[in-house]
């Protein structure tokens, strides 16, 4: 099963690739993006070494992977048809990979949840919409047991678009880091949804 194309009422999602690489320059060219990741822009080079990764990841477990995320109207554009990705104005990056951190099972019916959009786009929604058909493809589509999502402890915004869409903080934990972040001292926190969860919050 190839990663599909998922659509949302605001957003197209397309599967990450190559020709995508300057957008994911983009994206990570603004440090305030990156402020509970690495509190700096990253270089050309960093960012080819992690799109390098996300393919790899992309094909370890069908379906599963990372999309590029495309603002759209709905459709309303004098055509019922929707948006599409050359019509569209980038948003960011959308991440369903096999979880694969080393403090994470070693499960291919386990997936992590990210999200990484352009500052602009910030408090809209934006990211609890598409984290919402992600959630559904993971379950309805590629039959995941549980999706797990992590940050810092004091990302209050990224904490509360796993809430808004149904995950449950499981825990705090405290990794060692060479060179910490401001508030790492209260450690990162992961957050779970199950399929059984899932089906609840959708009514089967």
């Amino acid at each position: 099963m190839a990663q599909p194309i998922l659509r949302t009422e605001r957003l197209l999602l397309i599967p990450l690739a190559d020709s995508h690489f300057e957008l994911e320059v983009e994206l990570d060219s603004d440090p305030e993006v990156l402020r509970y990741l690495s509190g700096r822009a990253s270089s050309r080079d960093e960012v080819a070494e992690s799109h390098a990764r996300r393919m790899k990841l992309s094909a370890k477990v069908d379906g599963l992977g990372y999309w590029i995320a495309f603002g759209t109207d709905g459709g309303r554009r004098g055509s019922a048809r929707p948006g599409t990705e050359e019509d569209g104005e980038f948003v960011g990056l959308l991440m369903l990979p096999p979880a694969h951190g080393p403090d994470q099972p070693d499960d291919p019916t386990v997936c992590d949840l990210g999200y990484r959009l352009l500052a602009k786009t910030w408090r809209q929604g934006l990211a609890s919409e598409a984290s919402r058909v992600l959630l559904r493809h993971a379950f309805e589509t590629v039959g995941q047991t549980r999706v797990i999502a992590q940050t810092m402890a004091v990302n209050a915004g990224s904490r509360g678009v796993m809430e808004a869409v149904g995950m449950r903080h499981t825990r705090t934990f405290f990794p060692t880091w060479d060179d910490p972040l401001p508030g790492a001292d209260q450690g990162e926190v992961e957050y779970e949804i199950t399929r059984a969860m899932w089906a609840a919050s959708v009514g089967e």
